[in-house]
């Protein structure tokens, strides 16, 4: 008999040591799977639009805003849901928000008028917004510390696949049924909602807080099979990483305060890009003369820009400081949009677009794994949902704006550039956040071998 001696075995710290396994591999297959749909049904509008403009006959601020209403769905979403999933677990939640958004997607195909159509992307937009802060968090707690950025990128860059899948079926769905056919298409992943209940595990932080050690232990040895865990051990999850009851007092607790407000700041910068070119590029495109079929070309490089950017960011952050990376990266993103107003030749657009894909829709995946990591566990989902939630105002501000621009006939240049100043300003904002505030530079301090199997403290 070894010692009797009762251990704290600290859950987080197995979970940070441990290798990559199936186990991983079905959490991150989930992951991807709901943000390759959740990215599907954001990007469907913009495929849709011109013939439901023409069908429901709407002028373009009316399609604006109707294209909008699901992202103000998404900003209560990624704020109730985000915060929900403290409260009843993540693997409920997923399940409620993969519901929402499918069953919604697919109604919003069955309304022939455009308020019924905006209330249904609304209630999707709900889904839509609520599962993104969720899986991140679920993907942050699981993945083994090494891979960590990278793991969570991947599970984003399914968000741009979706984007992908829009542009290819699209054309062919619409051309051969009409528009209807793309949203109904979207109402099939409701029958995925049992294999997720029955294979995603729950939430650590949420099993220790209602304290179903019997169910956290079957988690825990699926994480670490070579753990040995005798019966009077009991795990724990160490007190920042349970869920408290004032969440967002908590985000500016600690002197998070500035770096809160700047992460909201270049969330908001962020999402303000991303949205301009997902709802205008095709537009600002025709304008400089190409046609629809091009056009959508564009918009299929610039996804596949999101992709690579949102993958080689999640290498680079976890090689490097992943604040310098997201730096680099809005800083890119300003100069390659100011340039693309400038640039005539096509063949040195494509590159632009792959380029400005890669660093507005690939930061703002890489800024979801920052803020991630910012906060600790027990306010993750709470941390990432606002900043997601204040970061959809921008969403929501971008469409409308830019078509004001759109509107008032500049020269293109200037349209490009509205949208530059904002990767200017987001530049800035995660500058000036405190990195030493960063709860895994605080983990980094705390979690060495030793500290595995007894508890140490992890506050200095």
């Amino acid at each position: 008999m070894e010692e009797t001696m009762k251990k704290d075995i600290d859950v987080q710290k197995v979970a940070e040591n441990a290798r990559f396994s199936g186990f991983h591999g079905i959490i991150l297959f989930w992951c991807v799977v709901i943000l390759v749909l959740d990215g599907y049904d954001l990007a469907v509008v913009g495929a849709a639009l011109p013939s439901i403009m023409k069908e429901m006959g709407v002028d373009a601020t009316k399609a604006g805003f109707m294209a909008s209403s699901a992202l103000f769905g998404m900003m209560l979403g990624a704020i109730y849901l985000g915060t929900l999933a403290d409260k009843i677990g993540r693997k409920l939640s997923i399940c409620i928000c993969v519901g929402l958004f499918s069953v919604f997607t697919a109604a919003a195909g069955l309304t022939s008028d455009p308020v019924s159509f905006s209330a249904m992307r609304f209630l999707a937009g709900l889904g839509i917004g609520g599962v993104l802060p969720v899986v991140t968090a679920q993907m942050g707690e699981f993945a083994p510390g090494k891979v960590r950025a990278r793991l969570v990128t991947i599970v984003f860059a399914g968000y741009s696949i979706g984007g992908i899948l829009v542009a290819l079926t699209g054309k062919q769905l619409i051309g051969a049924y009409g528009w209807p056919a793309v949203f109904l298409v979207a109402g099939l992943p409701v029958l995925f909602i049992p294999f997720i209940l029955w294979t995603m595990p729950e939430s650590m932080a949420f099993l220790a807080k209602k304290n179903r050690q019997e169910a956290l232990r079957r988690v825990v040895q699926k994480i670490a099979p070579e753990l040995r865990i005798a019966d009077d051990d009991r795990l724990v999850v160490p007190q920042e990483a349970m869920a408290s009851n004032a969440p967002v007092k908590a985000l500016f607790a600690d002197g998070r305060a500035l770096s809160t407000v700047m992460l909201w700041t270049a969330f908001f910068t962020g999402l303000f890009m991303v949205y301009s070119l997902s709802s205008w590029l095709t537009k600002l495109m025709a304008m400089s003369g190409y046609s629809l079929g091009s056009a959508l070309n564009f918009v299929l490089v610039f996804n596949i820009g999101a992709a690579c950017g949102a993958i080689g960011g999640g290498w680079l952050g976890d090689k490097f400081n992943i604040k310098h990376v997201l730096v680099a990266f809005y800083a890119t993103g300003a100069v390659s949009l100011t340039l693309m107003g400038y640039t005539k030749a096509t063949e040195l657009l494509f590159v632009l677009v792959f380029v400005v894909g890669a660093s507005t829709l690939g930061t703002q995946l890489l800024a979801y794994a920052y803020a991630g990591e910012f906060y600790p566990g027990s306010i993750r989902s709470t941390g990432v949902g606002f900043a997601s939630g204040i970061g959809r105002l921008g969403a929501i501000v971008a469409p409308v704006l830019i078509g004001m621009l759109v509107a008032m006939k500049l020269p293109l240049e200037q349209n490009f550039l509205a949208i530059g100043i904002a990767g200017v300003i987001g530049t800035l904002a995660v500058t000036l956040v405190d990195h030493r505030r960063s709860a895994s530079v605080r983990t980094k301090q705390g979690s060495s071998l030793s500290s595995l199997d007894v508890r140490s403290s992890t506050h200095h």
